[in-house]
């Protein structure tokens, strides 16, 4: 594709007359002037409809990967505004980030400028795109106006417990200086920069998202069929809840006991020994309680363990590594003393970060047990039936089953074998459970578990809580203040927003620590209780926090009172269309739709989640990987608004397959939908009816041809194949031309019909097109405003259809025959059919089948 802004760049398709530069900048003019793609108001009385993009991050000027997102966007936006919505369709940017702060550190300058200056091209650019946005309801999430209600947000989570402080292992990334949530970690490398990430000890921020796990997990039952299976899936994975039991276990010389997570409780009978996380606070208390050698080997094994990777950590096939910390754990159902070990394939975010070791049942536990010597103690036989009734199973005196068959358990021996038993089967070795299915013997240990007092049903997550904290400058300050004596109290309401410092003269350079803390004028505040000097909270917040809830803020953007209205919440949200990419699955997806739960709970909207149906769509690869500024693999989004154009290239995007599918750059034509579009304007320009024509009195296969998309179009939009939409419309300027050329001529009522349709639905992929051949055809402007064409229900019914001949089950020919034919009639013309003939060669057809008028079957002797 051209890059240059030359005259030829944009010069007319050749021997059409057709200037798609020209016809794009007229229009984009006259879209300015009149505003019309803003959303109606109270006055307005036609139904809502909310349809949002997944707003872009400033990082420079748009590729052809964000052109697919916002024509995407545009198209479903246009659709329902033709289907009589008052339609909201906002723009706004992600404007808070490390990309920001780089670009700041490598040119030293302050983050606002390389951003606003980044999103005034990119409002350029999809201007230039043809995009219907209601301009006046833009926002940037690093203005004070949108930062402050960030603040606000968190004041009120903190309020009602849901923001904390704590000490914890966080994920850090070494290259960017900063915390990572547990989501933003990709293979053990930070999802930014690509840099392995570390574990690290800090005292950060949380909002706790774990109180509503199982809200978070149950509402996706109500998104099945609106959002992407792919999707739900992913978060339900994410979530991750499992069911079993907490136990509580006695460690020798501690007074206060140890709960453990277990999905496994029936189990219990078959603990060898226990295991703790090595970087988890008890594994240090454990290890301090022991000899001084033990506590070495400790502190050796921790700085190894903390040169690993989680993902490292949970490798399978990673040899076991650990150390025993010389302390015991009571089993609370049987008192054995079970051995402790530190020992790395054991996480301290996991559960309760400590697990009883079942080794003969657990694969990783089985490969610790024999890397180190621990017994295996089997205690479900595998070989036993788990459906009918129950085998009475004969035990000796030490509740070892008697195997009357020989040796079938024996020779699966996991201690031999080197593989855990882990299928269903009937308890062994566990005294009251011994005969039982899993799931009766899971019951029965917990009652007697519940019973001694030493455990219950419980449930645990993958989920852990929110990690909003960063060490960075371009984000929102948290809204707190440490005070002199060691309280935390929040910034005042009437100090809000807290604005950001001026980073001129800041050290923005990444050293493990905020830089606002370098800010003295700023970090330095008063104790509101009391006025003695105090300090302001140096971290900012994640960035998912801005886009958290952003949708809601659209609904008033200059509303300095508020967040947002509640009562335009109530009537414009949920967003009925959100479309993005699914690499936003888990993160934004899963953090927006807490924030909304957040929100009802405080009576502020009245609905649970935030986007009605969700839209992902695929990649654009260029290169044979996805279009990125860092790869330097991308086609510029400003140069193709000259050449090949606008509508030209969201044509070749919206034709170029299904929408959730990735696209090749290098297979999507361009040129091919520039011809496409000027054939459309030729078709509007050769018209030469009246638009009081009568279309009735116009050709009826042509009309057939328009009236069958208007029916189909809609259907087609709604679930997304766009790419068969703009199929039809070449078909039906196909016909048109053919009518015009070769047929009832450009003066024939059915031409104009079907140039207006054309319009019509080319306003949803090349608005600017459609504009001018509508204007054209002799209508005001706007055509993205008109109303859906309404099919004729008697021009859908075919006169004729294609009747399939089948003889013995296979297909021996095809007749074209009225739509209303008998059986009969059709039976007698398959038989009379030559092909048929030839093919039955004088056999006697034994049985006739007809479904007039689509069927015909013979069966021969």
């Amino acid at each position: 594709m051209s890059s240059t802004s030359s005259s030829a760049a944009h010069a007319p398709t050749e021997g059409s007359g057709f200037d798609p530069y020209e016809i794009q900048t007229k229009w984009q003019r006259r879209w300015k002037e009149a505003d019309p793609f803003r959303a109606g108001g109270d006055e307005d009385t036609r139904p809502r409809k909310y349809v949002l993009g997944m707003f872009p991050y400033p990082s420079g000027d748009m590729h052809m990967g964000h052109a697919e997102n916002y024509a995407y966007v545009d198209s479903v936006a246009r659709f329902w505004r033709h289907r009589g919505y008052n339609v909201l369709n906002p723009i706004g940017w992600d404007s808070f980030g490390l990309p920001a702060e780089n670009a700041a550190i490598q040119r030293g300058a302050d983050p606002r400028e390389w951003t606003y200056s980044n999103i005034a091209q990119q409002k350029a650019s999809l201007q230039q795109f043809g995009t219907s946005y209601d301009w006046s309801r833009v926002l940037h999430t690093s203005d004070p106006e949108y930062y402050g209600w960030n603040q606000w947000l968190f004041q009120q989570m903190y309020e009602r417990g849901l923001a904390y402080r704590k000490e914890s292992p966080v994920n850090w990334c070494p290259n960017d200086q900063t915390v990572l949530a547990n989501e933003q970690v990709v293979d053990g490398r930070c999802e930014r920069c690509g840099h392995e990430v570390v574990k690290k000890k800090l005292t950060q921020w949380y909002f706790k998202i774990t109180d509503y796990a199982d809200r978070l997990l149950d509402d996706l039952n109500q998104l099945e069929g609106f959002w992407p299976s792919k999707v739900i899936r992913m978060q339900r994975n994410w979530i991750g809840r499992s069911v079993g039991a907490d136990i509580e276990f006695e460690i020798e010389g501690r007074a206060e006991k140890v709960t453990v997570f277990s999905t496994r409780p029936d189990t219990l009978h078959g603990a060898t020994f226990f295991v703790v996380a090595p970087e988890s606070d008890l594994a240090a208390e454990l290890a301090a309680g022991a000899s001084a050698e033990v506590r070495m080997r400790f502190q050796d094994y921790l700085e190894q363990v903390g040169k690993s990777s989680e993902i490292e950590r949970q490798s399978t096939d990673r040899p076991k590594t650990g150390v025993f910390l010389d302390r015991f754990a009571i089993n609370p159902i049987n008192g054995e003393r079970l051995p402790i070990w530190a020992a790395d394939y054991v996480l301290a975010d996991y559960g309760h970060g400590a697990v009883m070791a079942v080794p003969a049942h657990d694969q990783r536990d089985l490969d610790f047990a024999r890397a180190f010597d621990l017994p295996v103690k089997v205690v479900v036989d595998t070989t036993a039936p788990v459906t009918g009734a129950i085998t009475v199973i004969e035990v000796d005196e030490d509740g070892v089953p008697i195997d009357p068959e020989g040796d079938a358990l024996s020779e699966l021996d996991p201690a031999v074998t080197g593989t855990a038993l882990t299928g269903d089967g009937r308890m062994i070795n566990s005294g009251s459970l011994n005969g039982l299915s899993k799931r009766n013997a899971i019951a029965r240990m917990i009652e007697e578990l519940e019973a001694l007092g030493a455990g219950r049903a419980s449930k645990s997550y993958r989920l852990r809580d929110w990690l909003i904290s960063r060490q960075r400058f371009w984000g929102t300050p948290i809204p707190m203040i440490h005070t002199a004596d060691g309280r935390i109290v929040p910034v005042p309401a009437d100090q809000l927003p807290l604005t950001l410092p001026d980073a001129h003269g800041l050290d923005l350079a990444p050293k493990g620590t905020s830089p606002l803390g370098g800010a003295t004028d700023w970090i330095e505040t008063v104790d509101p209780a009391t006025g003695e000097p105090a300090l302001r909270d140096a971290d900012t917040m994640d960035t998912f926090v801005d886009s958290s809830w952003y949708f809601l803020r659209f609904l008033a953007p200059g509303d300095a009172t508020q967040a947002f209205s509640s009562r335009e919440a109530n009537k414009w949200a949920p967003v009925d269309s959100y479309i993005g990419g699914v690499e936003h699955a888990i993160l934004h997806l899963l953090y927006a739709r807490f924030i909304t739960k957040v929100l009802f709970d405080m009576g502020l909207i009245e609905f649970t989640e935030p986007f009605t149906s969700l839209i992902n769509q695929g990649m654009v690869l260029l290169d044979g990987s996805k279009m990125s500024k860092s790869k330097g693999n991308l086609v510029e989004f400003a140069s193709s608004m000259v050449d090949p154009g606008a509508d030209a290239v969201r044509v070749a995007i919206a034709f170029a397959g299904p929408v959730e599918d990735d696209i090749n750059w290098e297979d999507v034509s361009t040129t091919g939908a520039q011809k496409f579009l000027a054939r459309a304007w030729r078709v509007a320009k050769d018209v030469t009816s009246s638009p009081d024509v009568v279309w009735a009195e116009g050709d009826v296969a042509l009309r057939r041809v328009t009236h069958r998309l208007l029916a189909d179009a809609p259907g087609l939009v709604e679930q997304t194949k766009f790419n068969v939409v703009v199929a039809r419309l070449m078909e039906l300027v196909n016909a048109t031309r053919k009518t015009i050329d070769t047929g009832a001529g450009a003066g024939d009522p059915a031409v104009r019909e079907a140039a207006e349709a054309t319009a019509m639905i080319l306003d949803l992929f090349a608005p600017h097109t459609a504009e001018e051949m509508w204007e054209i055809l002799g209508y005001e402007p706007f055509v993205g405003l008109v109303p859906w064409r309404q099919a004729d229900p008697t021009l859908l019914v075919e006169d004729s259809v294609t009747a399939v001949v089948q003889i013995d089950g296979k297909v021996r020919g095809t007749l074209t025959v009225p739509a209303r034919i008998s059986a009969d009639e059709l039976e007698a013309l398959a038989r009379a059919d030559e092909k048929v003939q030839r093919s039955l060669a004088g056999r006697e057809v034994v049985r006739a089948v007809v479904r007039a008028p689509k069927v015909v079957s013979f069966t021969t002797a």
